[in-house]
């Protein structure tokens, strides 16, 4: 848990977790919101909020490449963390304040191995994780720990959930192009 300054919130704590990136994750009641029933645009606001705070008070290290050691966004849950049968909830803001459609691959591996890390899960103890925005259901956990990555305990995590697409793009060039197999910019 990362003490964090967030203006017009005061401090929170947060844990920043590494499922692919990293994300700060907190449940939303440390910012006075419920993830279930607060408005979307409220908890979009308050997880920017915080993803900015914590990209000002707190450098992620990677222990591979310098270009993953970035806070990606911030994932609002509603706290309930410890191991059970009923599903638990978040809404993902990432990036320019975008959100999930669902309860996010890489974010769902940082919760998992959060949740292994703090000793609230054990290894193949499966929980279900809700969208609050869609409702959309993944499921996760943690099938190995693998020790250390780096200075960080590391666990593997299984993640699975309907995936749909939602567009296709087609490109094409005409063969008069003087750029049609690109250009670099030195």
């Amino acid at each position: 848990e990362l003490p964090v300054d967030v203006p017009g919130r005061g401090t929170v704590l947060v844990d920043v977790g590494y499922g692919g990136t990293f994300y700060a994750v907190l449940s939303a009641e440390r910012l006075g919101l419920d993830v279930r029933t607060a408005p979307s645009r409220e908890l979009v606001q308050a997880a920017s909020a915080v993803t900015e705070a914590v990209k000002k008070q707190f450098k992620p290290h990677h222990p591979e490449s310098e270009d993953l050691a970035f806070l990606y966004g911030t994932i609002l849950t509603d706290g309930k963390d410890a191991f059970s049968e009923e599903p638990t909830t978040n809404i993902c803001v990432f990036a320019d304040e975008q959100v999930d459609r669902c309860p996010t691959g890489s974010g769902v591996t940082a919760r998992i191995a959060l949740q292994y890390h703090k000793g609230l899960i054990q290894l193949n103890q499966t929980r279900t994780f809700r969208s609050s925005t869609t409702g959309s259901l993944f499921t996760g956990k943690a099938v190995k720990a693998s020790g250390l990555f780096g200075d960080h305990n590391a666990v593997i995590v299984e993640v699975s959930g309907e995936a749909y697409y939602t567009g296709t793009a087609t490109f094409t060039f005409e063969e008069e192009d003087p750029l049609k197999y690109g250009f670099l910019f030195k």
